[in-house]
């Protein structure tokens, strides 16, 4: 007789460490994945420092409130679910003020406000829209799918509007956050051609 596999929980994987892996968990099972690639890293800076820079610059204009919230680093993990526990990983992410979380250690058990995911060229579509499920079914009010190889982007927001976008477009952040626009083109710029 073999043994069924035993299911992860969030605090296990908090301590795991599996070397030159990203990891995630994914209804209590493991999932190991490759370091990003170059430009898949070029790509998710850029967002991160465009969200970042027009944060500060509404901070500044509003005499440094800290109101709207917190833009976090790549790999940072949420518990979306639990028993059994999914924790997910965000390229970006966008947690509004009101929402952050109180306790400084372990991953957070909130979805994100915004969830932003660059494709990288080996990711399959199927678990690429697992992930932006698992993502609004836990409460993220939009997801950005950035995909720099075929210049495109996709905006899901979690009343089931899907948002097609070419290099000639920008993401818009509404409703979570009023009045960020991002031209798709600038975070595609002097990217290899396909």
């Amino acid at each position: 007789m073999i043994d069924a596999p035993s299911l992860m929980t969030a605090e296990a994987l908090f301590t795991y460490r599996a070397a030159e892996k990203r990891s995630e968990l994914v209804r209590g099972r493991l999932q190991l994945r490759e370091p990003a690639s170059y430009y898949h890293g070029v790509v998710a800076g850029r967002v991160l420092h465009r969200l970042s820079a027009w944060l500060e610059q509404e901070r500044n204009e509003r005499g440094g409130d800290d109101t709207l919230g917190d833009v976090l680093a790549a790999e940072t993990g949420f518990i979306l679910a639990r028993g059994p526990d999914t924790v997910r990983a965000p390229d970006v992410a966008f947690v509004q003020a009101a929402r952050r979380p109180t306790g400084a250690r372990g991953f957070p058990e909130l979805a994100p406000d915004l969830a932003i995911e660059v494709r990288s060229p080996d990711d399959r579509s199927g678990e690429v829209l697992a992930k932006v499920g698992d993502w609004l079914s836990a409460g993220t009010r939009l997801v950005w799918v950035i995909d720099p190889e075929r210049r495109t982007a996709q905006q899901f927001a979690i009343d089931g509007a899907i948002t097609l976008l070419t290099e000639h477009d920008a993401l818009s952040a509404a409703p979570v956050i009023e009045g960020l626009h991002i031209p798709l083109a600038e975070l595609l710029a002097n990217l290899p051609a396909r």
